[in-house]
C-alpha cells in the first residue's frame, strides 16, 4: 500500500493525474445505510422458509459452464447471451452462476441426498451474475433469495412454494401484488403446442426482430414472453396452451389451484406466462407488483422442473422452486428500520486515557453493547458531534480527571443527563441508560 501511495504522489509531482477507479457498470455498492435492508429481507425470507421446513444451502459462486448449458438450456437468453464465462488456468470453462436452481440440483445429486427423506426442502440466498442491460432494479451482479423442494412431484408442493413466497412478501409489507399462474405442459403435450405456435407464426416471421426470429426456430414458447410490441401483436392470436394440455397436466394445474384456495391465496390464470429457462414444465408462476411497469413487474417467479436432475446426470428428482431478486424487492418493501444494538460511544479526552478506554470498550462489548471507540486526537466537541451522527445513545467520557479518579462520565445523549461512576460500574450504568432509567 505504501508503494502505491508513493507512486501516486510521484505522478502528481510530475504533473500527471491518477485515474479514478469506479465500480463496474451494472453493479451496486450496498452502503451501510442500505445494507441492513438487504440483510433483513434475506433473513426474513430464510425465517419464513424455515417455518415450512426449508433448510438453508449454499453453493459455490462459480460452477462448470456445462451445468448451465445443459441444465438451463443453450437456447435460453441466459446461456446464449448473458453468462459470465471464462477459462481457468487449467483450460476448464467456468461460469459465475446466473441462477440458483441448477447448482442446488447439482449439489442435491452429487451429495446423494435423493437417498434420504423426500421431498428435501432447501432455501438459499446470495449473489448471481448476468451480463444483462442494466436498468431500474436490474443489475449484472444481483442478489436472489429462493427455495427448492426436491424429490416429490405432488402439485400441492407447487402451492406450498408459492405460499412461502407470498407470506414472505406480506411480512415485508409488500402490497398490491398479484399471483400469475399457468401450466406450460410437459413432454407429453408441449410438443404439439410448440408446433402449433410455429405454424401460426412462421408465415409472419419477417415481421419479427432478429432475436425473436431465432426464438421461433429454437424456443418458440419464449415468444409469448417477448417485450417487442410487434411480436406481442403477432402472438395475440396464437392458441392458448390450455387447449393442448394432456389430462395429467390439467389435473396437476387443478390441484395447484385447489391448494392455493386452501392457503387463501388469490391467483389469476395467465395462459401467456412462460419462464425463460428450458427446464420448466407444468406449473409456472410469477408474483407481480402493481407499481412496477412492463418487463420489470415481476417480483419473483418459478415453477416445476421435473427432469432437470436427469439432464445433469443424476437420478430422477422432480422439483419445484422460486427465486426473487432482492434489489427490486428491497426498493419497494416496507421493511422496518434495523435499530442499532445498544449504541455506545467511548470517547477519550486525553491521550493517556486511551488504554483505559480500550479496556472499557471491550468490557461493554462483552456485556452485549455495540461500541464505537473514538481514541484519536480530535477535539471533544468534534468527537461528540461524531457520536451523535453515528446514532449513539450513550457516551462514556474518559479524560485526565476520570483517569486519576478511576471513574468514567456516562452521558445520556437523549436527555443530556450525565453522571460520574466508577469504571467497574460503567457497564451497569450504560445498561441503565439503554433500558430507560437514565444517567441522572
Amino acid at each position: 500500500m505504501a508503494r502505491l501511495q508513493e507512486a501516486a504522489a510521484a505522478l502528481r509531482t510530475l504533473g500527471g493525474t491518477v485515474a479514478v477507479i469506479t465500480r463496474m457498470r451494472g453493479t451496486a455498492d450496498w452502503l451501510p445505510d442500505r445494507l441492513p435492508a438487504l440483510r433483513a429481507a434475506t433473513a426474513l425470507g430464510l425465517e419464513v422458509a424455515a417455518r415450512y421446513g426449508y433448510q438453508e444451502i449454499a453453493t459455490p459462486v462459480v460452477e462448470p459452464t456445462e451445468l448451465f448449458a445443459r441444465g438451463v438450456g443453450e437456447t435460453t437468453d441466459i446461456v446464449s447471451r448473458e453468462m459470465y464465462t471464462f477459462a481457468d488456468r487449467g483450460g476448464r470453462s467456468l461460469t459465475l452462476r446466473p441462477e440458483g436452481t441448477a447448482p442446488v440440483l447439482r449439489a442435491y445429486g452429487e451429495a446423494g441426498l435423493h437417498q434420504g427423506p423426500r421431498p428435501l426442502r432447501l432455501s438459499y440466498a446470495g449473489p448471481m451474475f448476468r451480463y444483462d442491460r442494466p436498468g431500474k432494479g436490474r443489475y449484472r451482479q444481483f442478489h436472489q433469495f429462493g427455495l427448492e423442494a426436491v424429490g416429490d412431484a405432488a402439485p400441492e408442493l407447487d402451492a406450498e412454494v408459492i405460499a412461502v413466497a407470498w407470506e414472505w412478501l406480506e411480512a415485508l409489507g409488500v402490497q398490491e401484488t398479484s399471483l400469475q399462474l399457468n401450466s406450460i405442459g410437459d413432454a407429453a403435450c408441449r410438443p404439439a403446442y410448440r408446433q402449433a405456435l410455429v405454424e401460426h407464426l412462421r408465415p409472419s416471421a419477417d415481421r419479427l426482430n432478429e432475436l425473436d426470429r431465432q426464438r421461433l426456430e429454437r424456443n418458440p414458447l419464449r415468444l409469448l414472453d417477448s417485450k417487442d410490441p410487434d411480436t406481442l401483436a403477432l402472438v395475440a392470436g396464437v392458441p392458448e396452451v390450455g387447449e393442448f394440455l394432456c389430462p395429467g397436466c390439467r389435473d396437476a394445474l387443478a390441484r395447484v389451484g385447489d391448494a392455493l384456495d386452501a392457503y387463501g391465496i388469490p391467483y389469476q390464470r395467465n395462459p401467456r406466462l412462460v419462464r425463460g429457462l428450458d427446464y420448466y414444465q407444468r406449473t409456472t408462476f410469477e408474483i407481480w407488483h402493481a407499481s412496477l411497469e412492463g418487463a420489470q413487474n415481476a417480483l419473483c417467479g418459478g415453477g416445476r422442473y421435473d427432469g432437470l436432475s436427469e439432464l445433469l446426470g443424476y437420478p430422477p428428482a422432480p422439483g419445484v422452486g422460486f427465486a426473487a431478486g432482492l434489489e427490486r424487492i428491497v426498493a419497494i418493501a416496507a421493511t422496518p428500520a434495523v435499530a442499532p444494538a445498544a449504541p455506545v460511544a467511548v470517547v477519550t479526552l486525553a491521550p493517556a486515557a486511551v488504554p483505559a478506554a480500550v479496556r472499557l470498550s471491550q468490557r461493554l462489548r462483552r456485556a452485549g453493547s455495540a461500541v464505537t471507540a473514538d481514541l484519536g486526537s480530535r477535539s471533544a466537541k468534534a468527537k461528540m458531534r461524531a457520536a451523535d451522527a453515528l446514532g449513539a445513545r450513550v457516551v462514556c467520557l474518559l479524560g485526565s480527571g476520570e483517569l486519576d479518579g478511576g471513574t468514567v462520565a456516562v452521558r445520556d445523549l437523549r436527555t443530556g443527563a450525565q453522571r460520574s461512576v466508577a469504571l467497574a460500574e460503567a457497564p451497569r450504568a450504560v445498561a441503565a441508560v439503554l433500558d430507560g432509567a437514565g444517567a441522572a
